[in-house]
């Protein structure tokens, strides 16, 4: 029996290094990791999702995005057949988002984020903050790898901007009952994660090894 490729997309601006223990059973499954890739001048999330599927190379693969992640494996799912899709801290269509998203993109206030901190981590790992916030950019210098200003810009606006308003019922979500980027109590109808945050690919990985193999499956 041939064994079902997966694909796993990561969230903003995040590198494939999420994903570094996710383990799934390799008499079963194959995993192939999709990477960001510096949106081209003016390109619609459409076009951009269309182009990422390009990379994609088997027939009824399955597609895992995590956060942004999610959204983009749900705009790529148009345009190849997949056998499943699903998205992990993420949102199935703009009416999921919290209040503030929904204020962000009436005010444009998203425009005002200073992404060029994001850009340049490294600058600032030179200061001390104290211990917490050193250990935290530690993390974001392994696992946010995307530093290109104009791709950061264009990821939040996609973000912000995204116009699904209506769900695809076959897309899986899971979802933690801590996430605090897309609170739980606007998300319907999802498998929950007890005590998963929104990074919960990273610290939750135990429950995803057990309970993949069998979501993907069923």
């Amino acid at each position: 029996m041939s064994k079902i490729p997966v694909y796993l997309m990561p969230g903003l601006a995040a590198s494939t290094a999420i994903f570094e223990r996710i383990a799934l059973p390799a008499d079963r499954f194959e995993i192939y990791l999709l990477e960001w890739e510096i949106p081209l001048d003016n390109e619609s999330l459409a076009n951009y999702a269309k182009r990422i599927a390009t990379k994609i190379k088997h027939e009824n693969a399955v597609l895992i995005g995590v956060s942004f992640g999610g959204i983009l494996v749900q705009e790529m799912a148009r345009f190849i057949d997949c056998r499943k899709v699903i998205i992990i801290s993420s949102v199935r269509s703009n009416l999921e988002f919290p209040f503030r998203l929904k204020i962000a993109k009436t005010t444009k206030a998203y425009k005002l984020i200073p992404l060029r901190l994001i850009a340049n981590i490294e600058s600032l790992a030179k200061f001390s903050f104290g211990e917490k916030v050193n250990q935290r950019l530690k993390l974001y210098q392994k696992f946010l790898s995307v530093r290109d200003i104009r791709y950061l810009n264009w990821a939040v606006e996609q973000v912000v901007l995204w116009d699904r308003t209506v769900v695809d019922e076959v897309v899986i979500h899971i979802h933690g009952d801590m996430d605090d980027v897309f609170p739980i109590k606007n998300i319907k109808n999802c498998i929950v994660v007890k005590g998963g945050t929104h990074i919960m690919v990273l610290n939750k990985y135990r429950w995803f090894n057990t309970n993949l193999p069998g979501i993907i499956e069923s």
